[in-house]
């Protein structure tokens, strides 16, 4: 009779929820690590561009800036569901990318920068690592819903009420740059 109730049990769903959940731990912590490779990349990237473009020093200290203030913000599993830290964390992350944009746009203007092999390596990667962050967040937010869904449908609704009633909604990415969902205008 007890074996066949924990049959029962193991086959309904009842263990739904912690698996959605490290899901979406494991999903942000993803997010996390292409973050800490974007920012561990910046520090070479900037010492090659400092040896080619000593008058752009205003745009090095904004992003040696970002990058330091995009890495002092630690957002982890226990936080995940704090709105107020997720929009720092993705806020500070955001204008580390936009640094990065203003450095790699100074290349332009400096065509033996463009065609040194440490930059062109260091670029390469960064664009790399640009990519792999927006499929870490896409797989974050796939995550979030899964586990949302889990917790407001039958029978994880149920089992959220008996059992899991601690477990709250997690927060899902969300932009945070002004009208980050309108195509920037590029002009030559």
């Amino acid at each position: 009779m007890a074996l066949s109730l924990v049959l029962l049990l193991a086959g309904c769903g009842i263990n739904q929820i912690p698996q959605k959940e490290q899901a979406v731990n494991a999903t942000w912590a993803q997010v996390q690590n292409e973050y800490q490779r974007r920012a561990d990349l910046v520090p070479n990237l900037v010492a090659t561009v400092k040896g080619y473009a000593k008058q752009e020093q205003e745009t090095l200290t904004s992003v040696t800036e970002a990058r330091a203030k995009a890495t002092s913000i630690n957002v982890d599993a226990s936080t995940l569901d704090d709105p107020k830290k997720m929009q720092d964390y993705i806020a500070a992350q955001d204008r580390l990318g936009g640094a990065l944009s203003r450095l790699l746009a100074v290349s332009e203007r400096y065509p033996q920068l463009k065609s040194n092999q440490n930059f062109l390596t260091l670029q390469s990667q960064l664009e790399g690592t640009e990519n792999r962050i927006a499929v870490a967040r896409r797989d974050y937010i796939q995550a979030v819903q899964a586990y949302n869904t889990e917790l407001a449908t039958f029978p994880g609704r149920f089992w959220h009420w008996i059992m899991y009633s601690d477990k709250e909604p997690h927060a899902n990415f969300r932009a945070t740059t002004p009208n980050a969902e309108q195509a920037p205008t590029v002009q030559f």
